[in-house]
């Protein structure tokens, strides 16, 4: 029994643990983040700043090395216009300034459920910085996103019989040189189409390259939570490295270069992304920048491109912008599911997802599905649980021996060790019989904790009565309440620790977590209070049983 108060005691101490982290690592002392600053499209900057244009790959070190520092004839700022694009899922706005996509409001994703006329806003250029940029760099000149285009219409709607929106910008060079780039909007998705036609009406060859990238401001401290810590920064994904998180501070530390054939570049946070997907098989150069006093890039830029005169070129891509909604980042690009990250324990999460996510196509509720899948997974373990349940029963049972014993010994603990060995001997009892059950369902329940944080399906989904979304703290904590009570009962079905410290301590823990899961979105606080509620009523269950064996014989 002692072994097991310990081992609960550990487990508990280490979740404190992660949340002090999370909350160190979220409002800790750290230094101040330079301020963001971006030209509004409205208001010309007279001396455009060319940090945030890539340079050439190192295999391209043929074009000018000045590119991406120099400003050439086809960066001169001046007024440019906004095209707003609406679908039935995308209010956005393309800037005519670079032709990229600098706002884009989620329709079907509320801010608030309290406010569901005010879209989730993704992209945005103003203050806390997220926008897309893509364009082509070349010493014979070329357009990248200070360059101006132009459409031939203020505003696109994605008719009601209409499949498919297509958004239209042309730059024209001195040169004779035409480049038109096309945004393909689809009904019903987040996945954006983007090619950039080079049309070569020069008199000779023009080499360039196309970059695609993402730049993003440090987020502030009204973006985080104050005790669930989610990741947001950038994401690579490569064949060869699969999955790996590029943060700010390596950004800010080292900038990347790396070459990746079949990959894609990402910027996540909670429950949303904006990810840069390239033509499938195409080799780019992957890069980050960290511009002192604007926000940080990533990125990447193709092989040059020759194009002959007369000739013509087209540079396809896909940009997402929306939801960590799995099925459809399933269809999207390999690999871009993970970034619904569910961190070491993915291999444990992903069937627990797919498993609630076919438990609320059967029942349409969010909350009840997380209790059947609570039951479930009881279930799958009640044999280990059984086997703990009856080991701490038989403990409780042999409390008043201990308790003779740790008073005759009270001052020779070596005795007091051997006597205590003695009659776990005797009663055919092993102190840790309970302990292994334990462990070994952690991993699932941790699990279970990332996929309920995770995903944005939970986001916005009611339950019943005054819980209208799961993925917010209980507006009442009475959730939080109920959870801090079954910690109690479950702490009274077991005898008090002989220890008067470790007593307190372990009382001491339903209040310390109620405070804590108070603040926890309510779809995890109902996982905690239905696992406790279905605990206690098998380890009463089991608890009673022992007892009535005992007294028979």
């Amino acid at each position: 029994m002692e072994n097991q108060r310990i081992i609960l005691f550990f487990a508990l101490s280490v979740v404190l643990l992660l949340l002090w982290q999370a909350w160190q690592n979220d409002y800790g002392s750290k230094p101040e983040p330079q301020p963001s600053t971006m030209a509004s499209a409205s208001t010309p900057a007279t001396t455009p700043v060319m940090a945030d244009l890539p340079q050439t790959p190192p295999q391209a070190s043929s074009i000018a090395a000045a590119v991406g520092t120099t400003p050439s004839d086809t960066t001169v700022v001046t007024d440019s216009k906004r095209i707003r694009v609406l679908t039935d899922v995308l209010d956005l706005e393309i800037d005519t300034r670079g032709g990229d996509i600098r706002r884009v409001d989620l329709r079907n994703y509320p801010v608030a459920v309290n406010t569901p006329d005010k879209p989730f806003r993704l992209l945005q250029d103003q203050v806390k910085v997220l926008i897309a940029q893509s364009g082509l760099i070349s010493s014979q000149g070329a357009p990248d996103h200070y360059a101006l285009f132009t459409a031939t219409q203020d505003a696109y709607q994605l008719s009601p019989d209409a499949k498919t929106l297509s958004v239209p910008l042309q730059w024209q060079g001195a040169d004779g040189v035409v480049v038109t780039k096309t945004y393909v909007f689809h009904r019903n998705s987040y996945l954006v189409e983007m090619s950039q036609q080079i049309e070569n009406h020069s008199a000779v060859a023009w080499q360039g390259n196309q970059y695609l990238q993402l730049q993003r401001s440090r987020p502030g401290d009204d973006e985080k939570s104050m005790f669930i810590s989610t990741y947001t920064g950038g994401v690579i994904y490569s064949d060869q490295e699969k999955y790996e998180k590029v943060n700010f501070d390596d950004m800010a530390e080292k900038d990347l270069s790396r070459d990746i054939k079949s990959g894609w570049a990402a910027m996540i946070q909670h429950y949303f992304l904006s990810a840069w997907i390239p033509s499938a098989g195409d080799t780019y150069h992957y890069y980050s920048k960290a511009p002192d006093g604007h926000p940080f890039v990533l990125g990447m830029v193709s092989a040059p491109q020759t194009i002959s005169a007369g000739d013509q070129y087209i540079y396809s891509s896909k940009f997402y912008v929306g939801p960590k909604d799995q099925e459809r980042l399933g269809e999207v690009a390999e690999g871009l599911k993970l970034t619904v990250d569910y961190g070491m324990l993915t291999v444990i999460s992903q069937p627990l997802f797919w498993l609630l996510t076919h438990i609320n196509k059967l029942l349409g509720n969010w909350g009840w599905s997380i209790i059947v899948l609570t039951l479930i997974i009881k279930l799958a373990f009640y044999k280990l649980s059984e086997k703990s349940y009856k080991s701490m029963a038989n403990m409780r049972k042999m409390t008043p021996k201990i308790a003779q014993i740790r008073e005759r010994y009270s001052d020779d603990r070596q005795r007091m060790s051997h006597a205590m060995m003695e009659l776990y001997k005797q009663e055919k009892i092993n102190p840790l019989g309970g302990c292994l059950p334990i462990l070994v369902q952690i991993p699932v329940f941790i699990a279970l904790y990332w996929v309920l944080l995770e995903s944005v399906e939970l986001r916005q989904a009611p339950f019943i009565g005054w819980i209208n979304d799961l993925s917010t703290k209980d507006p009442y904590y009475i959730l939080p309440l109920l959870m801090g009570i079954t910690m109690y009962i479950q702490q009274k079905l077991n005898p008090p620790p002989p220890d008067p410290i470790q007593a307190k301590v372990l009382m001491a823990l339903p209040f310390v977590f109620t405070f804590f899961f108070a603040f926890f979105p309510s779809g995890l606080v109902l996982y905690w209070v239905a696992n406790s509620v279905l605990s206690i009523a098998q380890q009463w269950m089991i608890t009673r049983r022992v007892e009535k064996e005992a007294a028979a014989a």
